[in-house]
């Protein structure tokens, strides 16, 4: 009741904002850093996101409302997380993008800091796509402690996204997106997995990864009704058992 009163928006879509935090923490995509935010369906210039807390303890009462600037909108007297800005400046270049994860995955820092290209290579993992930027704070920011702490940064980095699936951020992490909380998820779960996949293929040799057809065509399987409701029904039940 309070979350239709408060935000205009579904409990449904609240409670699935915050099973998304469980299941990125159970699946260690973010451990006591990360985050992940949903558009208001109601109101596309304004978005949810939990105060500043670790993904495996929110609840529903911990979920905050910003405009697409990082204002909070909703009188509350909670802390924002300081990297609040990745997730409006993201949802404000993109219309298309509904859900918005911020992660610092091991396997992926090393494709931030070198010449590697992070690339398709295993059909589940296609949806991070063809052509993954890597955003370097450095190079329009200096020295900085890598964190996106304002609106400016935020752009900054929404501008090197352009249209892709994923960005990622140099010595820092990545953020990923989707046009609903299971796809911003999944994508982020499976992210972690591809970049641990190709990791482990480097040290043996010459790689054979998707073609940009297979990738097209495996992102379209992935992100049917039928695959991510399986995998998502599976992420959950691990959650609800912990």
């Amino acid at each position: 009741g309070k979350f239709l009163e408060k935000f205009g928006a579904p409990v449904e879509q609240i409670d699935e904002l915050v099973l998304a935090n469980h299941i990125l923490a159970n699946e260690n995509v973010v451990d006591s850093f990360g985050h992940i935010s949903l558009r208001n369906p109601k109101n596309p210039n304004q978005f949810f996101l939990s105060c500043s807390r670790s993904p495996e303890l929110v609840s529903a009462d911990d979920i905050m409302e910003f405009d697409l600037e990082g204002n909070s909108v909703d009188g509350s007297t909670l802390r924002p997380y300081g990297e609040r800005f990745i997730h409006g400046s993201i949802m404000e270049a993109r219309p298309d993008v509904q859900s918005v994860v911020h992660n610092h995955s091991l396997s992926v820092i090393p494709f931030t800091v070198t010449e590697t290209k992070l690339q398709p290579i295993i059909h589940t993992g296609a949806a991070i796509g063809k052509n993954i930027p890597v955003w370097d704070i450095y190079d329009k920011f200096g020295d900085t402690d890598l964190l996106v702490r304002n609106i400016d940064q935020g752009r900054d980095l929404a501008r090197t996204m352009g249209n892709s699936n994923v960005v990622l951020m140099r010595g820092h992490g990545c953020a990923v997106t989707g046009r609903t909380i299971k796809e911003a998820t999944l994508t982020a779960v499976y992210l972690q997995i591809a970049a641990s996949v190709q990791l482990q293929s480097m040290p043996l040799g010459k790689i054979r990864y998707l073609t940009d057809g297979e990738t097209e065509k495996c992102t379209e399987m992935f992100y049917s009704d039928l695959s991510m409701d399986r995998v998502w029904e599976t992420l959950a039940r691990r959650v609800t058992n912990n």
